[in-house]
């Protein structure tokens, strides 16, 4: 039977009604990273512990991605002809880092810096053996 995993493993809590994802915040300096590292990257020491970051926060910049990545590394499941345009943007979480993410809206009239932004969840592919894969991404609070 097919599952839904994540594209790559331990970017966000899976299987979860309300994902989060999975940064690292360091014990010595206070540093808050996404995706998790074992060393911090402020002050390189290795006192960094997994932690769930805020699932909602504010669109900080974006841009719409008008055509298809060039693959590797992009895995879409489209083609030059089938993608769609789609948005990408930083979110900014509170007390905690600055996160790249897809959105879910992909018309830049529909989003404004600042816009109050939540977590989710999207279909991104499947694997060889028939599992879909997924990726975050965060969709404007309505």
């Amino acid at each position: 039977m097919a599952k839904r995993i994540p594209l790559a493993p331990g970017l966000f809590t899976w299987p979860a009604a309300e994902p989060a994802l999975l940064g690292g915040r360091c014990g010595s300096c206070g540093h808050v990273a996404f995706p998790y590292r074992e060393h911090c990257l402020a002050c390189g020491k290795a006192e960094v512990a997994q932690v769930e970051l805020p699932r909602r926060g504010r669109l900080w910049t974006f841009t719409t991605q008008r055509f298809r990545p060039p693959s590797p590394p992009y895995a879409g499941a489209d083609t030059p002809e089938t993608f769609v345009p789609f948005s990408v943007g930083y979110v900014e979480l509170p007390g905690a880092c600055r996160v790249e993410a897809r959105l879910t809206e992909p018309d830049p009239d529909k989003l404004a810096i600042g816009q109050e932004m939540e977590l989710t969840v999207l279909p991104f592919g499947s694997t060889p053996e028939g599992d879909e894969t997924v990726v975050f991404a965060f969709q404007p609070v309505r």
